[in-house]
């Protein structure tokens, strides 16, 4: 095991002084150093999506992510997004479709989702399913989910057009 080594990160914009070894995640430095445990440890193996952050702006599972990789990345958390309108709106969507019960994977499908409406502002059906389709959830199914996405999409559209 290797001796862990200070390092900077930045995280949600703010440069983060951490320690970390060559074998913990970027998840494990989120959640346990710098207590942003809006991204949830799930299955720790990179196949529930629910440790999904953003890095130089795209989704990736922080849990199968070397904290010592990101070292020169930008690194968001869904603590870091609130604020952004795009991901304002998909929080609104999701409460009035009532798009998730327990919310363990919800953070993970709103950083994905806030990825998607970055890319593409008039997503499809399908559109949304790919974007969310390596997070699962286990409670809802996913019907209210891509609706909510949707309405998401369709609310900051109609924010442009005003």
């Amino acid at each position: 095991m290797t001796k862990p080594s200070a390092i900077e990160l930045e995280i949600n914009g703010t440069a983060c002084d951490v320690r970390a070894s060559g074998s913990d995640t970027l998840l494990t430095v989120i959640r346990d150093q710098l207590l942003l445990t809006g991204t949830k440890r799930g299955c720790n193996q990179g196949v529930c999506g629910a440790c999904t952050v953003l890095s130089d702006g795209r989704p990736v599972r922080s849990c199968l992510s070397l904290a010592l990789d990101c070292k020169d990345r930008r690194v968001d958390t869904i603590e870091g997004l609130t604020a952004h309108p795009v991901m304002q709106a998909l929080q609104q969507a999701f409460i009035a479709a009532g798009a998730f019960q327990c919310g363990f994977c919800t953070p993970g499908m709103l950083v994905s989702a806030f990825d998607l409406l970055q890319r593409n502002r008039r997503p499809s059906s399908g559109d949304v399913r790919g974007a969310l389709s390596g997070n699962l959830c286990r409670c809802t199914g996913y019907k209210k989910i891509v609706e909510a996405v949707l309405a998401a999409a369709a609310t900051l559209l109609d924010e442009v057009v005003k």
